[in-house]
């Protein structure tokens, strides 16, 4: 990404692209350029850090899930938030969602952690922060990615209708003021980190989000991993 032209999907592209060229995305630049100099890793690679939106063209998201920032030990982050590539350990907050959607459908847990197939169908996995350095955890909060990440939320608050919104834990709830409650839905639940003692269990937000995408007409996300 560090480059000046910035590869992406061209739906998000008309919709966004004029915020590459603000100077909090120059800083952004010069800060993984900068890393990327001192031969600091930084994850996820550089092709997926947009990957949730190439995954996602703006006009196919039908649900937005709010993460925090990349996973930050090798090989996990994908791009994709909660998701990691298959062959790598499923984080707990992860098998905490796949506990839930065994309870509440009734789907067995998967074996693996990538979640593109819920991305093809239009479940945008959207992290506020789009980088990470290795092994230190929200180590890229303060660089300028929420202005990007919340004028997305904003952008498909504004010119788009009935989106559901799952919001996770109270960083996810703080952007609930970027949505407009009366075109679209917000769903509320702790975090599904064991730090929050299981109170995710319970929520039920997989099969009330398909309620909703049926009850517009909206076909439902099948929430089965292959």
């Amino acid at each position: 990404m560090p480059e000046r032209h910035i590869l992406l999907e061209s739906s998000w592209k008309i919709k966004v692209g004029g915020e590459f060229e603000k100077p909090y995305f120059n800083n952004i630049r010069k800060v993984l350029l900068e890393l990327k100099s001192k031969n600091i890793s930084t994850y996820p690679p550089n092709s997926k850090i947009f990957n949730a939106f190439d995954t996602t063209p703006f006009d196919q998201v039908k649900v937005v899930i709010i993460g925090q920032d990349p996973y930050h030990q090798p090989g996990q982050a994908m791009g994709l938030s909660f998701s990691v590539p298959r062959g790598i350990a499923i984080p707990a907050s992860l098998r905490n969602i796949y506990k839930e959607i065994k309870r509440d459908l009734g789907i067995d847990e998967p074996t693996h952690g990538d979640l593109s197939y819920w991305a093809e169908q239009g479940v945008l996995l959207l992290n506020a922060i789009l980088t990470v350095e290795g092994g230190k955890a929200a180590s890229h909060s303060k660089i300028g990615w929420e202005y990007f990440t919340d004028n997305v939320i904003k952008t498909l608050s504004e010119d788009r209708e009935k989106l559901v919104f799952l919001l996770w834990g109270n960083f996810a709830k703080s952007k609930k003021n970027l949505i407009d409650m009366k075109k679209h839905y917000v769903l509320e639940a702790v975090h599904p980190s064991p730090l929050a003692g299981g109170k995710f269990i319970g929520c039920g937000h997989f099969s009330k989000t398909n309620e909703i995408l049926i009850s517009n007409g909206i076909e439902p996300i099948d929430w089965r991993l292959k």
